[in-house]
């Protein structure tokens, strides 16, 4: 195990989604390619559903204000179910979560380098999200990154959501780690409000959507991305 650090730190708990990807290029195209799905081709009809979630189809971007961003698939469910009373709970479920998978991913970072510099400083890794928990395997899968991490949750895992702090607590119970000692990592303030709840420590980074004005009342630290990382703990 690494020797304490300036920071303490023995693990490092990720966001996935504006964390080691970015979130508009992949939610984007995800969210424009659902919508359009759902209404069959319609493409005014994608567009009024669009605006019902926080998304503008024509411009192809999400308002920074939308639910979707650090939301659940569930989440989404419960406003769609109305629009799409042919299809059932767990058909827009299934629906979102193949869409999802499919989405391309696009790295924050290179991670590879990034976590097995991590890795190899004896930091156990772990992934947090609000997303489900096959697509997140999928994208980790297909960045080819799954390997470094030891602990991977997502919102349908069983321990609930963040900004709730049950997934964080999880992964401390799993591996006998003092929450002090765990730094979580997100773009949102649901990941860290969901940090400061399980006692860690939390860093924001500005490759979501929220801007630095939003992030720095719930943060330890804000960097520009998780690149940073080794800098902050003083592996540099």
């Amino acid at each position: 195990m690494i020797t304490l650090n300036q920071h303490e730190a023995h693990a490092i708990l990720f966001d996935k989604d504006g964390t080691l990807f970015d979130f508009g290029a992949t939610w984007n195209v995800w969210a424009s390619k659902l919508l359009m799905r759902l209404a069959d081709g319609q493409r005014d009809r994608a567009i009024a559903v669009g605006q019902l979630v926080g998304f503008d189809l024509e411009a192809g971007v999400f308002a920074p204000d939308s639910f979707v961003i650090a939301g659940t698939p569930d989440e989404l469910v419960e406003v769609l179910v109305p629009e799409f009373p042919n299809l059932s709970k767990l058909t827009l479920l299934t629906l979102i979560n193949e869409e999802a998978a499919a989405a391309p991913m696009a790295e924050a970072v290179p991670l590879t380098p990034l976590l097995g510099r991590l890795a190899r400083a004896g930091l156990r890794l772990g992934v947090a999200t609000n997303d489900g928990e096959a697509p997140a395997f999928a994208h980790l899968d297909a960045a080819g990154v799954r390997h470094h991490f030891d602990f991977v949750v997502g919102s349908d895992s069983g321990y609930g959501a963040k900004p709730q702090p049950g997934q964080l607590l999880a992964f401390c119970a799993v591996f006998g780690i003092d929450p002090r000692h765990v730094v979580m990592v997100g773009d949102s303030t649901h990941d860290l409000i969901a940090g400061r709840a399980a006692g860690m420590q939390t860093v924001a980074v500005l490759t979501g959507l929220a801007p630095a004005s939003e992030l720095e009342p719930f943060a330890d630290c804000v960097l520009p991305d998780i690149g940073h990382l080794p800098n902050w703990l003083g592996l540099d």
